[in-house]
């Protein structure tokens, strides 16, 4: 029993650190927890010793396998450890105030282009607290731009499908440009209130105006007026530029972005979704604060570069005696690997056609995360911790790829890919059989037949000299005879401590390209069964994790996780 007890605090630490542990460490460890036994200190330290050199003759994967073997119940108690870890994993809680019945929270994107990292995370948070209040979530098409964020037709329904993916379904989608005459009735109201005027000045003119703190020849117009110019903007009377309509603030606001604001131009182009219906488009200030109280939005998360929004939409609400909702200011989050990015700039490198699509794996979209096999639940964990601060965030990718490896590690089969395959002969012997682990914590086993004559990576190629010793995982050991050509002579099938242990593919494998977020692809061969896992993720042993995105007659294409 002490021998069992010994082995199994030896594979933990070896698991734990990724190499076999040192002997101090795993004797400290026995006699800590068994202080009867320093009587007995130097039998436990040759028992020590002789685990220590089993576990050294065994791969990681072994190393778990076996610890399953032994103590069921130690790795059912990490489980549960993590399940509670996983479980405590909560945003912070909402203000709130006396008049939220219910909480009602919104996303609302451009639909000029997929998804974003940054449009995953508004997503996520907005849908997680209207899960916690058990409130509503509303995603809503701010597509009043035909112009500077022109929408993209496809991206209505890949948002959809992205909210669906990341487990936040909407309770309402509401499209902005389907909306314009609540908007126009709105405006509408403020002129004959006095709050809002259609004004004529060029920008430069009303620039001049604004600096001066006073207000241009058409800040008095009477409302009667002020509607007449209105229907004629909406007429096709005036041409762009040439007439904009303000809403009515305070010229003598410290603030010069606050002076009598846009709230309506004209754009006399052709809308993707509603085509040459409207010439008079809101702003998107206007817009969304209008939409923002007729939904009944409680709630708004918003990043700290729209605080001026806010102060100008809040004259909106002060004028029609409406509330303004809870806002929560929450900063800009960049991602180290990817850099400064936009929705425009990306859709203008794929227009020019620097990228494939908007999958492609270079870019930080919703769908080429998915593509590369990125689990949903992965993303909405790594936004969820990282919570909603003021303070400005620099996040690694890394950070991303470790939720994903808890989720994708336990079930990931595993599989040899060799890139810059390199032949290697294997001599006395005709054919060989391997049987490979599926996957280190089970028992079943993936069969991999060979010829005489088999596949190694350059990279290990590179390391080899004549007379080294040699470990084919699960195959065979073999010595090199020969470099230039490579050939190898099979000597036995027990592992010693010390080989140099490497992945191979069979003569029978099949041609693989791995597309890469660097925008390189590896090129190489694999195991045949790998053609058997379109879209699933699986593990390339000592590669990492890809998802098999096609598989075509003598080709599998798979795109690199992490």
């Amino acid at each position: 029993m002490m021998r069992e007890e010994i082995r199994r605090y030896a594979l933990e630490n070896a698991l734990k650190y990724g190499k076999p542990p040192q002997m101090d460490a795993v004797l400290k460890r026995i006699l800590g927890e068994h202080p009867e036994l320093r009587k007995e200190a130097r039998e436990i330290s040759r028992l020590v010793r002789e685990e220590i050199k089993a576990i050294e003759r065994l791969s990681a994967e072994e190393w778990a396998v076996e610890l399953m073997r032994i103590a069921p119940e130690e790795q059912e108690v990490r489980a549960s450890k993590a399940d509670k870890r996983e479980d405590e994993l909560k945003l912070p809680e909402l203000p709130m105030h006396d008049s939220v019945e219910r909480v009602i929270m919104r996303f609302a994107p451009n639909p000029n282009g997929a998804a974003t990292l940054g449009s995953a995370r508004g997503i996520i948070v907005n849908s997680e607290y209207a899960k916690m209040y058990n409130g509503r979530f509303i995603l809503r098409f701010d597509d009043t731009d035909p112009l500077l964020k022109r929408p993209l037709p496809e991206a209505y329904e890949w948002y959809l499908e992205d909210c669906e993916w990341l487990d936040a379904v909407p309770d309402e989608v509401i499209v902005a440009s389907e909306r314009m005459d609540l908007y126009y009735r709105h405006v509408e109201e403020l002129i004959n209130m006095g709050f809002a005027y259609v004004c004529f000045c060029t920008r430069e003119e009303f620039k001049s105006y604004k600096d001066r703190k006073v207000g241009c020849p058409h800040r008095d117009t009477e409302p009667e007026l002020n509607m007449e110019y209105w229907d004629k903007m909406l007429g096709g009377a005036y041409d762009e530029k040439e007439a904009v309509l303000r809403i009515k603030t305070d010229m003598g606001n410290e603030d010069p972005a606050l002076r009598d604001w846009v709230a309506f131009r004209i754009l006399k182009r052709e809308h993707p979704r509603v085509g040459a219906r409207y010439i008079v488009w809101p702003t998107l200030d206007f817009q969304s604060a209008i939409e923002d109280h007729m939904l009944g939005i409680t709630h708004i998360l918003r990043g700290k570069d729209l605080l001026k929004s806010e102060m100008r939409q809040r004259f909106l609400y002060d004028y029609f005696g409406w509330r303004y909702p809870i806002t929560a200011v929450w900063g800009k989050i960049k991602v180290f690997e990817f850099g400064k990015f936009s929705t425009s700039e990306l859709r203008r490198g794929i227009e020019r056609g620097e990228y494939d699509g908007w999958d492609d794996p270079r870019l930080p979209t919703v769908r080429a995360l998915r593509r590369r096999g990125f689990q949903p639940e992965a993303i909405r964990r790594f936004f969820i911790a990282m919570g909603i601060s003021q303070n400005d965030i620099s996040v690694s990718m890394k950070n991303l790829y470790a939720e994903n490896r808890k989720l994708v590690d336990p079930h990931a089969l595993r599989y040899f890919f060799v890139r810059r395959p390199v032949p290697m002969v294997l001599r006395d012997g005709d054919s060989f059989v391997a049987m490979a682990l599926k996957h280190p914590s089970g028992t079943d086993y993936r069969e991999i037949r060979t010829g005489n004559r088999i596949y190694i990576s350059g990279d290990d190629y590179a390391n080899l000299r004549e007379g080294q010793r040699i470990r084919l995982k699960y195959l065979c050991t073999v010595v090199i005879e020969s470099i230039k050509p490579l050939v190898a002579k099979v000597i036995d099938d027990t592992p010693q401590k010390g080989d140099f242990i490497i992945h191979w593919a069979p003569d029978n494998g099949i041609k693989v390209r791995v597309k890469k977020p660097d925008g390189t692809d590896d090129e190489g061969i694999g195991e045949p069964l790998i053609a058997s896992e379109r879209d699933k993720v699986v593990q390339f042993e000592r590669y990492g994790f890809v998802r098999i995105d096609s598989v075509y007659r003598d080709l599998v294409v798979a795109y690199f996780t992490h």
